[in-house]
């Protein structure tokens, strides 16, 4: 479990059952309720995602409640086995032939092994192909609205339900087949149903209020996918299944022309709905593939034993059943040092902390839930202006802050956080280092009489530190030793550029020819 808002997924479920209400108005962030709004219905689109998934931050808190964090891991791996379960039972039923429904749930599985954070959203995964397979086998229809009225109390996703409903119903329609009339009464109840949720039908209000903020549209996970780079899980299977669709065209149901044109429109809007197609790809490949093929005998034999190599391999070296959570990507040590020193001053910390300082009882700036627009600015204008800028220190006065907590990098991009930088400068004299380990550095304003002040150098070694720590555990994410061999070589620090960029060269980012020149030339020279 390492995803940083796994963390006040968690705490949100807690508070739910301990106080058995919503968090409304937001009892986690200091600065959500004076906020002032950041475009027109941001209070509904606040409103909202304080709300919309409160059934299933329960569920995650319960599952917490009975076995940890290994019971969290346990429930994620479930669900989105599920999902890709689902996928091969749906293709299995309309091919016949058990190992194409085989071949759907590994592709399937090839995409979902990217959407493995402790979300919400895993229900989304699941219940989308659990409706396909429903509306395929015919026979359990009439579970579909109580269905869609747990899933619109676990994410907001749900209107994916509408899609899919109207989708079998027009083809039904234009097929005239004789459970039209059924189909049509069971997907309008099933729709009805799924209003029932605090926020009723304000799904499709609110996802057109997400693009107008630049908070939202600033995440990795709302961006556009990438469709021309090198090949992914995600494009080869939207262009496989595009192509046999259209080969095959003659033999394509209505349903799956509308459910492919949706979940593709979808998924190129925002790079977390490619889980759509990684569902739904591998069963129209599987449905029209357009050459018959013929299956040795060996083959059961030969792919149990490749699945089982796979996972004693996998489990030898530690990467499969990690049945724990990822804090060595947190602050732990920084937060008992606040509460053990009773440290309550207003609050700033970095934004991927924000969840995981909920998680443990303290009262933060932001966080992963994205409620404001204003204090995304703010946070902005605190973590990224220049060393001496006059608009950090007027932020950080107007909200009163007296701590910081912070990280010092951006690690998908390598980005050295501009405030780590300022607050090693003299002219920051007035913020006091008193705690550094790898996670994460303390500044305090006024630190309290015999507290023990670390000198300003020590900035500097956090962070080595951090970037080494990270490199080590996630060394697919090794740009920051990249920054940080830039940095030391712009200030003379010939020696520690040298080791950073070795670093790096470890675990290069792809081809790098101008950090390798860098590197030879530390050696050289």
């Amino acid at each position: 479990m390492s995803d940083p808002d796994s963390w006040w997924h968690l705490k949100t479920g807690e508070y739910i059952v301990t106080h058995h209400r919503l968090p409304v108005p937001d009892p986690f962030a200091y600065t959500t309720a004076a906020a002032k709004p950041g475009y027109a219905g941001e209070e509904k689109t606040r409103d909202f995602n304080l709300t919309q998934e409160w059934l299933a931050q329960v569920i995650w808190y319960l599952v917490y409640c009975l076995g940890g964090f290994a019971a969290v891991v346990l429930w994620k791996a479930l669900l989105l086995a599920a999902a890709c379960g689902l996928s091969w039972w749906v293709a299995a039923r309309r091919t016949g032939i058990f190992f194409w429904g085989l071949a759907a749930t590994l592709l399937a599985a090839w995409m979902a092994v990217n959407f493995t954070a402790d979300r919400p959203a895993l229900l989304t995964f699941f219940f989308v192909p659990l409706f396909l397979a429903i509306f395929e086998e015919r026979r359990r229809l009439w579970l579909l609205p109580a269905l869609a009225l747990i899933w619109a109390n676990c994410h907001g996703g749900f209107f994916l339900s509408w899609i899919i409903c109207g989708a079998y119903a027009a083809d039904a329609l234009v097929r005239r087949t004789s459970d039209a009339k059924r189909v049509f009464v069971v997907s309008a109840a099933t729709v009805l149903a799924s209003g029932l949720n605090p926020n009723g039908f304000a799904i499709i209000p609110t996802l057109l209020r997400y693009r107008q903020g630049a908070l939202t549209s600033s995440l990795v996970e709302w961006s556009h996918p990438y469709l021309w780079g090198p090949p992914y899980a995600y494009d080869i299977l939207l262009y496989a299944a595009a192509l046999i669709l259209v080969i095959s065209w003659r033999r394509v149901r209505p349903v799956d022309w509308l459910l492919f044109v949706t979940f593709a429109a979808a998924s190129l809007t925002a790079f977390r709905n490619e889980i759509l197609i990684g569902l739904l790809a591998p069963i129209l490949i599987a449905s029209y593939f357009p050459l018959k093929l013929r299956i040795p005998g060996t083959l059961p034999y030969a792919a149990a034993a490749l699945l089982f190599a796979v996972t004693v391999w996998g489990s030898a070296r530690g990467s499969f059943f990690q049945l724990r959570a990822a804090t060595w990507r947190y602050p732990a040590g920084a937060v008992s040092f606040l509460q053990e020193h009773n440290i309550t001053a207003p609050l700033f910390n970095t934004y991927e902390y924000g969840g995981y300082l909920i998680w443990r009882g303290e009262r933060v700036f932001i966080d992963g839930r994205a409620l404001s627009e204003t204090v995304y600015q703010d946070y902005r204008n605190i973590m990224g202006s220049p060393a001496n800028s006059p608009l950090r220190t007027v932020t950080l006065a107007r909200y009163q802050i007296g701590a910081i907590v912070m990280n010092s990098f951006e690690y998908t991009s390598g980005t050295l956080y501009p405030l780590a930088v300022a607050l090693a400068q003299p002219s920051m004299d007035e913020w006091k280092l008193v705690y550094e380990d790898p996670q994460a550095m303390i500044f305090l304003r006024d630190a309290p009489a015999g507290m023990t002040v670390l000198p300003k150098y020590q900035i500097t070694d956090h962070l080595e530190s951090e970037c080494r720590m990270h490199v080590e555990k996630d060394p697919e994410f090794s740009l920051c030793a990249r920054t940080l061999g830039y940095l030391f070589l712009r200030n003379g620090a010939r020696d520690r550029a040298r080791q950073e960029f070795g670093l790096y060269l470890q675990h290069p980012y792809g081809d790098d020819p101008e950090a390798r020149r860098a590197y030879v030339q530390l050696l050289t020279q």
